[in-house]
């Protein structure tokens, strides 16, 4: 337990020395960061204004339905409290049962407005996002031209919405957490060596090996892409043979149809003068 406990603490001082020492050289130089505050955008936009308050508007018409159908609840149950005792056994349950059923057709028009799925939040977000995209494409041309390192949103649960790429450590971090996850799984000296030459492999020498193995896939989608095409060049000039042919030979059929035709024509005239002569 205690070596199992260790090990992780172990792992987790890797992952957070993978994190901070580039932090740490790039400090040495001064980090530029930003911020902006998207509430105050939004409420600076007309367009985003007019939209949202027409979305107030919907949604106040769907709270008044809401206390509509509360209310309309609210009266029957009082109704069926002042006549309980008129009511027999199959009467009173068959009321309970139309009451339970409205209050179950509530709950359920307040999810389709309200719900995590909701209208609401459904054309929320349809109303935002067109902003947010402006918004975003703004930040990332003022990070370039001004050479941004990190620009948060002070107002967002994100925070973070640029940061630039040299900063992406994932690929360290998976390569670290891949590393300890391997030397538990290892059984063999074999397995010890490929391990060790896959760890000093760096970050860019993967690069190169993975570029070798893309081109290798692209001459292989070349070639296949150039044996398909000849195929279909010989298919081609097959089928053009194939039909040349045939209309040849349909030529000659006519040929050979029409000689009969005439050989016939000629006899029955020479018949038809004999039998004039007779």
């Amino acid at each position: 337990m205690i070596f199992s406990i260790f090990g992780r603490m172990k792992k987790l001082s890797l992952i957070l020395i993978a994190i901070l020492l580039p932090l740490a050289t790039f400090a040495q130089r001064g980090l530029n960061i930003g911020y902006i505050d998207m509430d105050y955008i939004l409420e600076n936009i007309p367009e985003y204004k007019e939209a949202s308050t027409q979305l107030d508007n919907r949604v106040q018409e769907w709270k008044n339905e809401i206390d509509a159908k509360r209310r309309e609840i609210s009266e029957i149950k009082t109704q069926l409290e002042n006549e309980r005792t008129l009511l027999t056994k199959e009467l009173l349950e068959e009321r309970e049962e139309d009451i339970q059923y409205l209050q179950d057709q509530l709950t359920e028009y307040q999810q389709k407005r309200f719900g995590p799925g909701g209208d609401f939040i459904l054309q929320k977000k349809q109303l935002i996002k067109p902003i947010q995209d402006q918004v975003f494409t703004a930040v990332q041309e003022i990070a370039d031209r001004r050479n941004f390192d990190f620009i948060f949103d002070r107002t967002s649960e994100i925070g973070m919405i640029y940061a630039k790429s040299n900063y992406d450590m994932s690929d360290q971090v998976l390569r670290i957490i891949t590393r300890a996850a391997n030397r538990e799984q290892i059984e063999t000296r074999r397995d010890r060596v490929e391990l060790e030459q896959a760890e000093n492999r760096t970050v860019e020498q993967d690069s190169v090996v993975q570029a070798r193995a893309q081109a290798s896939e692209n001459a292989k989608t070349e070639r296949e892409l150039y044996i398909e095409q000849r195929r279909r060049e010989r298919d081609s000039v097959r089928e053009a043979k194939k039909a040349a042919f045939q209309a040849r030979r349909e030529e000659i059929l006519k040929e050979r149809q029409a000689r009969t035709d005439s050989i016939n024509a000629a006899r029955e005239a020479a018949q038809k003068s004999k039998d004039t002569i007779n």
